[in-house]
């Protein structure tokens, strides 16, 4: 966008006009008179045409340069401040169990749920530096601390079961998101876990990377995936099971309130989610945002040009007097 800062400076084109008008001329000197005119005179007349032409155009200059062109680039959004929040997903092989009840009566697995809320609240999550962990046998970075959430959601979204194992080591996953806040000065630094075992793998255990985070002043949330019971059919008939008996509820609470965090309890994908919209509420987004153009200041370019015509008259008057 181009706009003049100072556009009231147009006003005063027209007060060389208005001098000439009202302003009272220095009277001129006697004339003398002459029996012959010098050769050569009338060629001043065009002379003082073309030197008044650009006086003109000299002015216009200076005043198009007092007005203060400006060009605005396209507005940029910055966030003075952001939070710095890991995911950490249990990828183990008990993740592929398809206990998760949908409203529709359909049952999915805990990794396709845990895709489908997590990719809606990345989405949400507008200021804040998300990256992502995957654990099973032991535990990865998939993707840095990074304002890009649209990377996350893809990496998330590419995670598939098996990729990194079977087991679950709950305790290197949180080691590995603990150990990207070392160089962070965000003011808030969260981790979201999720999980439906225990720690049957890696080599830190669970309550030791708990006090590694909150040495880091890192706040965790710990999120329990699994049906509580599902009906299971055999050649005998059905009966009920619990498919989360291996889910370690005390450890989990633990980790979150030796962090100052919470532990919630996931049964299906609709739980899931209110987990997500109360870990917004207890850690919302910055409102706080500035927005940033960037400006070109092209003054410099009417005020070479008053220059320029400047210098031509100048030397005009010199030639020609």
């Amino acid at each position: 966008m181009f706009e003049f800062v100072w556009w009231w400076a147009f006003a005063l084109l027209p007060l060389p006009w208005l001098v000439w008008r009202f302003v009272r001329p220095i009277p001129r000197p006697a004339a003398i008179h002459l029996p012959k005119l010098p050769q050569g005179l009338g060629s001043k007349q065009t002379g003082s045409r073309l030197r008044f032409f650009l006086m003109a155009l000299l002015w216009l200059s200076l005043t198009g340069a007092l007005a203060r062109p400006v060009w605005y680039g396209d507005p940029i959004q910055i966030q003075p401040e952001h939070r710095d929040m890991m995911l950490a997903v249990d990828l183990s092989g008990s993740m592929e169990m398809e206990d998760m009840l949908l409203p529709s009566g359909g049952t999915i697995n805990r990794l396709d749920a845990v895709k489908h809320v997590l990719s809606d609240f990345i989405g949400k999550r507008e200021g804040d530096r998300l990256g992502l962990v995957l654990f099973a046998d032991h535990g990865y970075l998939q993707t840095p601390l990074t304002l890009d959430r649209n990377t996350v959601a893809q990496q998330l979204s590419r995670a598939v079961l098996g990729l990194v194992g079977k087991q679950t080591a709950i305790g290197e996953g949180l080691g590995v998101a603990t150990k990207t806040f070392i160089d962070s000065k965000a003011p808030q630094r969260v981790i979201i876990l999720l999980s439906d075992g225990a720690n049957t793998a890696g080599v830190i255990d669970p309550i030791e990377a708990a006090k590694l985070a909150k040495e880091y002043d890192v706040t965790i949330y710990t999120i329990g995936v699994g049906a509580d019971q599902i009906r299971q059919r055999s050649l005998f008939g059905s009966r009920i099971i619990n498919p989360s008996q291996e889910l370690d509820e005390r450890t989990l609470t633990q980790i979150a309130k030796m962090t100052g965090g919470e532990y919630f309890r996931a049964r299906n994908p609709e739980e899931l989610e209110k987990i997500y919209q109360i870990i917004d509420q207890l850690e919302p987004i910055f409102a706080v945002e500035q927005t940033w153009r960037p400006r070109d200041e092209l003054f410099r370019y009417p005020l070479a040009l008053a220059l320029f015509f400047s210098a031509v008259v100048a030397v005009m008057r010199k030639r020609h007097g």
